[in-house]
């Protein structure tokens, strides 16, 4: 029988990450967030390295594959448990506070304003199987809400941006992500052929890659190996479409409220309302205001980038196999499921108002 794969890893580093909170001089070792903060910048730094290197997968998705390798072999000690909590939580609300520096909120609406009609649809398809899918396949409602969100929105981002309101597993939020970015690998390979092969006009393509497929990386990616034209319409449709987690953001929030209110439990709203969204909002408004000098924004959008890769680096680190084995075919069919409805609604509302 094959010996797993940590009894192959170096003795004293398996017994780092896996050892309890003492030295092997036995002296005690305390439990802080600098461990596992460091721990997940160190696999942060190697994920944006990838990313640069393959940015069609991205470095928030490196980052969650890196930290779940980590967490999967040499395994993860209670060490590290406080920095990485932080980290998955904390950090990605400064990572969408630090995105909405890099968004001016009326040039996207007004740039986006065509396609508004076929996002607003696709984001209804998607939220509709995902719940219908979701009964069906028997999938827990925390999951299914999150492959929904990230399928209509944004991917890993949009996942991200919820994940501090629903308060999921790490697991799930691992295996939401990595069921989505199964299906953004799909789309990039496959959307410019089949666009092709439909005749789609320039903007029609962008429309539908903007529309159909989850993360920016992607949605470039597919639209300017279609054309040049194809791919600014494409990345001005993901924009005006991620600005839409801001309602769906303060939706989920409200219906945390009235489940709490329902089930008699004690409702701490200051604690559901998502702050970090409305400083989001703030910041896009300064943007917009012109306040922040053009010279600064190509930094803010890396520190965003940064710490949305940290973030989910911690999750990745947090993350058991195990339980994601355990989960099944039925998270893979559930993406599969809302991938199509949304990518088919889109053609399809394209075809009904002419934009094709």
């Amino acid at each position: 029988m094959k010996a797993p794969i940590s009894a192959s890893l170096p003795a004293s580093l398996h017994s780092f990450f896996s050892s309890k909170t003492q030295t092997h001089a036995g002296e005690p070792r305390t439990p802080s967030r600098l461990w596992g903060l460091l721990l997940a910048a160190i696999v942060a730094v190697c994920a944006l390295y990838l990313g640069e290197r393959w940015p069609i997968i991205g470095g928030p998705v490196f980052g969650i594959v890196v930290g779940m390798l980590v967490r999967n072999t040499v395994g993860l000690g209670p060490l590290f448990k406080p920095g990485t909590q932080y980290a998955s939580k904390a950090m990605l609300q400064w990572s969408i506070i630090a995105l909405g520096f890099g968004l001016s909120l009326p040039q996207i609406l007004h740039t986006g304003a065509d396609s508004l009609v076929v996002t607003l649809i696709t984001i209804t398809v998607a939220f509709v199987s995902a719940y219908l899918l979701g009964r069906l396949l028997r999938i827990p409602e925390k999951l299914g809400t999150l492959i929904g969100v990230g399928t209509a929105i944004c991917g890993g981002s949009a996942i991200a941006a919820v994940t501090p309101i629903l308060e999921p597993e790490e697991h799930e939020i691992a295996l939401a992500i990595s069921t989505i970015f199964i299906f953004n690998i799909v789309a990039v390979l496959t959307f410019p052929f089949l666009g092709h092969l439909m005749h789609m006009s320039d903007a029609g393509f962008g429309v539908w890659a903007g529309t159909a497929i989850n993360d920016t990386s992607s949605v470039v990616a597919a639209g300017f190996s279609y054309s040049n034209q194809a791919g600014d319409h494409a990345t001005i449709v993901k924009l005006t479409r991620a600005t839409l987690i801001i309602p769906i953001c303060l939706v989920l929030a409200g219906l945390q409220v009235w489940r709490h209110k329902k089930s008699g439990r004690k409702v701490q709203l200051m604690r559901l309302i998502p702050w970090f969204i409305l400083w989001f909002v703030l910041a896009s408004a300064v943007r917009s205001a012109g306040l922040v000098p053009v010279q600064w924004l190509e930094p803010l959008r890396f520190v965003a980038q940064s710490l949305m890769v940290l973030a989910l680096s911690a999750i990745g680190l947090s993350s058991d196999l195990q339980v994601i084995r355990r989960a099944g075919l039925r998270p893979a069919l559930l993406g599969l499921g809302v991938w199509l409805a949304v990518a088919l609604s889109s053609l399809a509302v394209q075809q009904w108002i002419g934009v094709w």
